[in-house]
């Protein structure tokens, strides 16, 4: 997930081939015979560069039509950081949708207020929306909720950084994608991003949440429904994918990330794919297996407008507008 403490590609520091980069022990591609760029270890195939593209590019489409069946007439926002997966997001998202008649992609930027880290990123979104014809719009912190990251710095009290800043994000985000139209709204997460909030929930013991978990198949009051195209891709893949394909990516790390719980569980997932290559897919098809038990067990809850923003919530006062209120006393 963009924005998370992580280095370009975790996996570059585990043995894997001469290569370590590309994984790769001087073999040629399983399908064509052409020099590999990269071995696939979960399933043992070695791919070159035009293969491994239409590889991860075949394993996005196939999610997007799992996922959601888009009307002939698709506004489909994206929320997009910079980072690796967000951009690979928006470029494939273009190549497979452009041509359809009907379909319009917007890109969708929080800006958080953290000085020497989201100006840059906001540069490389906005050329590869210039590059490709798709409208950008950019929604700050500091006018949605009169504050910054920096400005709030030290008044987080016992919760970290991030959980402040993923619920604001959620809220601009879906806001911001509700004004534009969208009927859906685009993230890049990827496997390695999934396997890590299924197990997170599980080890809090937060079953609920983990019934919420995304992609949302179900369109709820006026939140707009998520989808993740990446779902399939991880993050060693996503990595390779924007390598390959030349293109200019934010790779600086979130300087309050490093507080972030998420962190271990990066750890533990990526240890135990080494350990046993297809860890992560094993963790995401339990958790579709149990997904419609978890549901049923836990039906969407009755939301109404927040009395404060009119955003969706589940209480009179929505969560943001309680953490803003609480930033805002200290």
């Amino acid at each position: 997930m963009d924005g998370q403490m992580r280095s370009p590609n975790p996996e570059t520091n585990r043995p894997s081939g001469r290569c370590g980069l590309l994984g790769v022990n001087e073999r040629n591609c399983s399908q064509c015979g052409k020099p590999a760029a990269t071995l696939v270890r979960y399933s043992g195939a070695h791919l070159c560069k035009g293969h491994f593209l239409d590889y991860v590019r075949r394993k996005v489409s196939r999610e997007v039509r799992r996922q959601v069946k888009l009307p002939s007439k698709t506004r489909l926002a994206v929320a997009v950081s910079g980072g690796k997966d967000s951009i690979v997001v928006l470029r494939i998202l273009y190549d497979l949708l452009s041509p359809r008649r009907g379909t319009e992609l917007v890109a969708i930027t929080i800006d958080e207020g953290i000085r020497g880290y989201r100006p840059p990123a906001l540069k490389v979104v906005a050329r590869h929306c210039k590059e490709i014809g798709v409208e950008h719009h950019i929604i700050s912190f500091k006018k949605a909720f009169g504050l910054t990251m920096d400005s709030t710095k030290g008044k987080w009290g016992d919760s970290t950084p991030c959980t402040y800043c993923g619920v604001l994000r959620r809220h601009c985000m879906n806001r911001k994608a509700r004004e534009l139209g969208a009927d859906y709204l685009a993230t890049g997460l990827n496997l390695d991003d999934t396997a890590q909030s299924i197990l997170m929930n599980i080890c809090r013991g937060d079953v609920e949440r983990l019934a919420r978990l995304g992609p949302h198949e179900r369109v709820q009051g006026s939140l707009v429904p998520r989808i993740q195209p990446l779902r399939q891709v991880s993050d060693k893949e996503s990595f390779l994918y924007s390598v390959l394909m030349g293109y200019d990516v934010h790779h600086s790390v979130c300087p309050y990330a490093g507080e972030a719980m998420r962190n271990r569980f990066r750890e533990t997932v990526l240890e135990l794919e080494f350990v046993s290559p297809g860890t992560r897919f094993c963790i995401l098809n339990s958790y579709d297996a149990l997904r419609p038990g978890l549901e049923s067990q836990f039906p969407m809850a009755l939301l109404r407008p927040c009395s404060r923003c009119g955003e969706p919530s589940v209480k009179e006062l929505c969560e943001t507008c309680k953490l803003v209120e609480a930033l805002k006393r200290r």
